[in-house]
């Protein structure tokens, strides 16, 4: 059922828009005693996520009792993030979601249904897990607040990927994740109806029913005539049509389809965001449908101090690299400390380019940045990031194509995870 929905690709809801949207929403839920809220991490913080995180604890006062940021993965939140993430709510509502060791399993998709949708990419059944939290924590509503966009593992993020990989546990997460790679992610990439999606769909239908779920979910975009990001769309609902509405308006508003591919692109990965390649490769996931072969993608990272969030998952990068998917599946036959991180052999398919193009990263120069080593053990290039933003300065770029000064054409991006980009050949509706 939809509770509220607004959204084009021209529109821009300001936060009192957001604010109205969302209590028109709860107001048809009828009085509630007991309220959990999931957002998004500070890593999706364009998604004004936090902002009606903080509206939901406005709305419900001391029933809105915590607030269960779905890290999946990812490095808990410090106090700072928090405080310039969710406003005024308090910092003792917020709870960490501990992968490994918090969550418990709803149920199990079958194997031959997981074999079926991936058109027997893979063979294995997978968990439905989810933070124990959830389970029992006696809640009558549990908001799944965040931004549907174009996305690497699922084709389109949110929606139930929030509950299960958000919340999930190491086993879900990294099963999910192999699916998606095992499948192909140029195949999914901004479509709604994918492998893995189906895999969360069947658990949402067969093992989550009891869970009081309803989900807050904004498109966001940026806007080239003035270089703002803005909220087009927010859809509340408890199923599977909300979503897929607003899937649809981010596919207009998230992806770029371009007549011809790309022969440099230059990608900016903001230093509050972008931290690790685990995410900075979002600059890898979101272009390489756009970028011509033998092309090159240069990523400039100033924050750039680690492959994993997690530090085995960053052992495991630093291990075997990003050299392609026959090399990957090779590491995962002969070597059980990766069939057991299977998010991470994702992972380092999704980061590689099958040879097809170049990365270059370019850190930052503190004691703690990545060093050219570290970054070409990998499989990456390495280049001065002085000597690159005096060519390519991130101030002076517009988003799109860029002539420089010697006459160089080049495509610029500021924020990878806000879109999605392919020419006509390389992407299928």
């Amino acid at each position: 059922m939809i509770f509220y929905e607004i959204g084009s690709s021209d529109l821009e809801l300001s936060s009192e828009d957001l604010k109205k949207g969302l209590f028109e929403a709860l107001e048809k839920l009828g009085k509630k005693n007991k309220v959990l809220a999931i957002p998004p991490d500070y890593t999706r913080l364009p998604s004004r996520a936090g902002e009606l995180t903080e509206f939901s604890w406005q709305y419900y006062g001391d029933k809105l009792t915590d607030v269960l940021p779905a890290l999946g993965t990812h490095s808990p939140m410090t106090d700072n993030q928090i405080a310039h993430m969710f406003g005024t709510l308090p910092k003792t509502l917020i709870r960490e979601h501990d992968w490994r060791n918090d969550v418990v399993t709803l149920g199990e998709v079958p194997a031959a249904f997981v074999k079926e949708v991936s058109e027997g990419a893979v063979d294995f059944s997978w968990p439905a897990q989810v933070n124990k939290l959830l389970r029992d924590g006696n809640f009558d509503l549990i908001l799944s607040i965040g931004q549907v966009v174009p996305h690497e593992v699922v084709g389109m993020a949110n929606y139930n990927k929030n509950i299960f990989v958000g919340t999930g546990g190491s086993e879900g997460i990294n099963k999910s994740h192999f699916i998606g790679a095992a499948y192909g992610m140029e195949r999914m990439m901004g479509h709604a109806d994918t492998p893995v999606r189906r895999v969360f769909n069947y658990a949402s239908e067969h093992f989550s029913q009891h869970l009081p779920i309803i989900y807050v979910q904004t498109v966001v975009g940026l806007d080239k005539s003035d270089g703002k990001v803005k909220c087009r769309g927010l859809y509340i609902g408890d199923d599977f049509e909300v979503f897929d509405k607003a899937a649809k308006l981010a596919l207009q508003v998230n992806f770029e389809m371009l007549d011809r591919p790309l022969k440099k692109v230059v990608v900016f990965l903001d230093p509050t965001e972008f931290k690790s390649t685990w995410l900075g490769n979002k600059s890898i996931y979101r272009t390489r449908m756009a970028i011509e072969n033998d092309g090159e993608l240069i990523a400039i990272a100033p924050a750039l101090v680690e492959f994993g969030e997690d530090k085995e998952i960053d052992r495991l990068i630093r291990k075997y690299g990003y050299f392609g998917t026959p090399a990957t599946l090779k590491a995962v036959s002969e070597n059980e400390e990766l069939r057991k991180n299977l998010g991470a052999a994702a992972h380092l398919i999704h980061g590689s380019t099958e040879g097809r193009f170049s990365v270059t990263y370019c850190p930052g120069k503190g004691k703690e940045n990545l060093t050219q080593q570290e970054i070409e053990n990998v499989g990456f290039n390495y280049a001065d990031i002085d000597e690159v933003t005096s060519k390519y300065n991130p101030d002076k770029l517009k988003d799109g194509f860029n002539i420089m000064p010697d006459g160089e054409e080049i495509f610029y991006i500021s924020n990878p995870a806000l879109g999605l980009w392919a020419y006509k050949e390389r992407f299928k509706y």
